[in-house]
């Protein structure tokens, strides 16, 4: 895995926020899920070093809570639509107006949501995510919630368990990702209809987390759906996914 530094810009309120950036040429925007990191969802299977290679100046924050990015442990740092306050920040910090915006599964989400509250990229990227993930986000974090309050008690082999060892391996912080699941909020379908740019839906055969990608790509006006191995978990570490990513860019 290559070896890309962090840098730091301050989110609006004062919170420190981590990126990464690799490549020059036109800035892509990709947001990673819930419990990772940029590191993880982007640099580690090879996917910026693709779209690096493509041209693109690849540009990868760590959401709040996550990662190198702020933990703060105080509720009034986690309001609703705060993700997509950060990603305004750093819009703003980095002076981007002719740049691509995607996330995969929570990074998905927020791309609905800035797009939703007047962000204006070029292209829009859905990775690992469906209609419901972004229509209807009560209770999407339940799961995540059982695993971040009741460590250790888990099944081996379990989705928990998995999770929990997951979040062990990127060194989580528990209070902040709890946080984190207060911050969500609906986009409906008829914001959706708004979205007129161009737009990939892509995400695994066998990924069914956050409904239908099928759909969510046909809500989209200019939607297009991609369909890749794997399950929500593993279809972020596949090559198809960098694959759908340049094959959207390019055409």
């Amino acid at each position: 895995m290559i070896d890309v530094p962090v840098q730091y810009f301050a989110a609006r309120d004062g919170v420190r926020m981590a990126f990464r950036e690799l490549g020059e040429g036109r800035p892509l925007v990709l947001v990673h899920g819930y419990f990772s990191t940029a590191t993880v969802n982007w640099i580690r299977y090879g996917h910026a070093e693709a779209l690096a290679d493509l041209g693109y100046r690849v540009i990868m924050p760590d959401l709040r809570g996550h990662g190198d990015s702020g933990k703060p442990h105080d509720p009034a740092n986690y309001p609703p639509d705060v993700l997509a306050d950060d990603g305004f920040a750093l819009l703003e910090h980095l002076d981007l107006t002719d740049y691509v915006l995607g996330g995969y599964s929570l990074g998905a989400r927020t791309v609905a949501r800035m797009l939703a509250r007047g962000a204006n990229p070029v292209r829009a990227i859905f990775g690992g995510m469906g209609l419901t993930g972004i229509t209807e986000t009560e209770g999407r974090g339940e799961h995540f919630r059982d695993v971040l309050t009741n460590p250790g008690t888990f099944e081996r082999g379990t989705a928990e368990w998995r999770a929990e060892a997951f979040l062990k391996t990127v060194g989580g912080d528990r209070f902040a990702l709890l946080g984190v699941l207060d911050t969500f909020v609906n986009t409906p379908r008829e914001e959706l209809a708004k979205f007129t740019l161009p737009s990939l839906v892509v995400a695994g055969v066998d990924d069914h987390d956050n409904g239908s990608a099928k759909d969510l790509a046909a809500a989209l006006p200019d939607g297009r759906y991609v369909e890749i191995p794997g399950n929500h978990m593993s279809a972020v570490t596949r090559p198809e996914l960098a694959e759908a990513i340049v094959e959207f860019l390019e055409g």
